[in-house]
């Protein structure tokens, strides 16, 4: 009997956003680049952290402007805790300083209204990252 070599488990994305819309959007558009990726998803800071501390968590895309903790600092949080995840923040409110805050964290800055060829761009740059964390 030959061994299969194991599957790679398989990759956890976390999207965060206040608006149940904007989850829906990115969640279909994950949903559609990569169906056998593991999705989860929080309304806010609170809840991503809540996510984060009781499951595996590989990619995270986060809203900027959200009630209570904002995504940069959501973004200042998960970094501390997993120095290699690659993070993207979203948001529609594209200043200059934003995009610099996000740049400060390690983190992508993505525009809203997110597209497909964007998030695309982005986890093609995560899967490269977390393939190269992996390797030993």
């Amino acid at each position: 009997m030959s061994q299969t070599p194991t599957a790679p488990a398989p990759i956890t994305v976390l999207v965060v956003d206040d608006s149940k819309l904007a989850r829906a959007v990115a969640l279909r558009l994950l949903r559609q680049l990569k169906p056998d990726w593991t999705l989860r998803e929080a309304a806010n800071a609170d809840a991503a952290l809540a996510v984060v501390a009781s499951e595996p968590v590989d990619i995270a895309l986060l809203d900027f402007n959200m009630p209570g903790k904002d995504g940069l600092a959501l973004a200042e949080e998960l970094r501390a805790g997993k120095p290699g995840m690659p993070i993207a923040v979203i948001s529609a409110n594209i200043q200059d300083e934003v995009i610099a805050r996000a740049r400060q964290l390690d983190a992508t800055f993505m525009a809203k209204p997110l597209t497909g060829d964007a998030l695309a761009g982005f986890l093609s740059g995560a899967s490269l990252r977390l393939r190269r964390s992996a390797a030993p």
